[in-house]
């Protein structure tokens, strides 16, 4: 089966459905996917389907996402959940999942809208159960209003760090401690940025308000903790640190880490579209204009999986995009696509005037870049940081080599989880920058999928052989 759109928005998230509907309305054949059940990304993940009791604790910047689920339900284009882009060729042909089925989709416009993951916090114990990502907690609450039962530690950098600690006390669990690993300096280097920040109050006012919501609970809190180690035999038992000058030890049932987010870029990856180091978020991002628009024409990337922004600011960065792609393809003129821009770009640059203050303010400890050589980096295939380093000193030198030494980074992930720390762990150790090391290539299927996708695809394209051909 296949079927032809004017364009195609992978990611249902705030930059999809901003992007699919100012498609929709620009007139443009427009095709929504996301392989969740519900519209939302992660961010609003569930918004449309949401407890009552859940809405509450997550609060109005959640809901808000049911405005978008609210303008899909009555546009005039074709939404499908439970669907899995799992392939794009450079044509930007689309290979879909969708209920059991492999169908092709052709454009010449695609807007992929994957968002943003969770960095990796590797350090001695995270992979043992009971260890997860605060974000994934987050998950469980929206989806499910799910909470974790016993004693829950919470440790990292990152506003949304303090956002999980103070939903789940509000949800009724015993946060029994918050250990923040950002290193004193920064907040020396995001006092330079903090006049810029003032111009987005409400951000900060936000985050004073759940300061003081988790000292009125008196939950133990630790800041410039180093030495993080998970302890336990068959789970999780307690996380020990050093901190103030002493060593620490809070007991835990669940472990929850934040080290920040970092854009998704598996599908600019695949179609090998230039990237950049950001040195400001410790990450790679494609290399995208104004409109999204990568170094491979027809691709663009929006919201977070183009720069860590937010919510807000990833429904400007959607609408951008979708002018933009309405633009390539004369649906609009180059001046329509201007004017209509203006308003977005000034709202865009508006929450993004407090991001180099949080950047500097939350930026990740030197050690948790640097993992101590005991440590697991790769977890599909259990490699450790003194393995990899073991490989630069052997003559590797970037990550796709680290697959034929230790087969690290050849797991089902593709190298989402261990990718930046294995370029990063290789520069330091081959004295290169990020950038002269590389990331990993990345290969389709996006993700795991059956056997019989790919059966089913191949037995379409036999009948659409000729007989003459065959």
């Amino acid at each position: 089966m296949s079927a032809s759109y004017d364009l195609v928005v992978i990611g249902a998230g705030p930059a999809g459905l901003s992007a699919a509907l100012t498609g929709s309305e620009l007139g443009l054949r427009t095709l929504l996917l996301d392989e969740q059940a519900r519209v939302g990304g992660q961010i609003y993940r569930n918004v449309d389907a949401v407890t009552p009791t859940a809405a509450q604790l997550l609060g109005a910047d959640y809901l808000h996402g049911r405005t978008l689920a609210q303008r899909l339900a009555n546009a005039q284009l074709d939404a499908r959940c439970g669907a899995l882009a799992w392939n794009i060729d450079r044509d930007l042909t689309v290979t879909v999942l969708h209920e059991g089925r492999t169908l092709q989709v052709r454009t010449s416009q695609v807007i992929a809208a994957a968002g943003a993951m969770e960095r990796a916090s590797p350090l001695p114990g995270w992979t043992l159960p009971g260890v997860m990502n605060a974000g994934a907690a987050q998950v469980a609450l929206k989806s499910s209003g799910a909470v974790p039962s016993g004693r829950v530690v919470l440790a990292g950098a990152g506003p949304l760090l303090l956002l999980v600690a103070v939903q789940l006390l509000d949800a009724g669990a015993n946060v029994a401690g918050l250990v923040e690993t950002a290193p004193a300096r920064n907040r020396w280097d995001a006092l330079p940025h903090l006049p810029a920040a003032l111009g987005a109050p409400s951000y900060l006012a936000k985050g004073m308000r759940m300061i003081r919501r988790l000292r009125r609970a008196r939950v133990a809190w630790y800041r410039e903790a180093t030495s993080l180690r998970v302890d336990g035999t068959e789970r999780a038992e307690a996380l020990s640190f050093t901190a103030g000058g002493r060593s620490q030890k809070l007991a835990a049932d669940v472990v929850l880490l934040h080290h920040g987010v970092v854009p998704n870029t598996q599908i600019s990856r695949l179609l090998r579209a230039e990237h950049d180091w950001d040195t400001a978020q410790l990450a790679w991002r494609p290399r995208v204009d104004a409109f999204g628009e990568t170094t491979h024409r027809g691709l663009r990337i929006a919201g977070d999986a183009a720069s860590i922004a937010g919510a807000l600011a990833a429904e400007a960065s959607g609408a951008l995009a979708a002018l933009g792609a309405a633009q390539a393809i004369g649906r609009i003129s180059e001046a329509q696509r201007d004017a209509k821009a203006l308003p977005l770009l000034r709202q865009l640059a508006t929450q993004m005037r407090i991001r180099p203050f949080l950047d500097a303010l939350y930026r990740p400890p030197s050690w948790l870049l640097q993992p101590a050589d005991e440590t697991i980096v790769c977890r599909c295939e259990e490699v450790t940081a003194g393995r990899i380093r073991e490989m630069a000193r052997l003559g590797c030198q970037g990550p796709n080599q680290t697959k034929f030494f230790s087969r690290c980074g050849m797991g089902p992930c593709q190298g989402r989880m261990c990718g930046i720390t294995v370029t990063q762990i290789l520069a330091a150790e081959l004295g290169r920058t990020p950038e002269e090391v590389g990331a990993y290539r990345i290969r389709a299927p996006l993700k795991p999928v059956p056997i019989a996708a790919i059966a089913t695809l191949a037995a379409q394209g036999e009948e659409a052989v000729p007989e003459e051909a065959a």
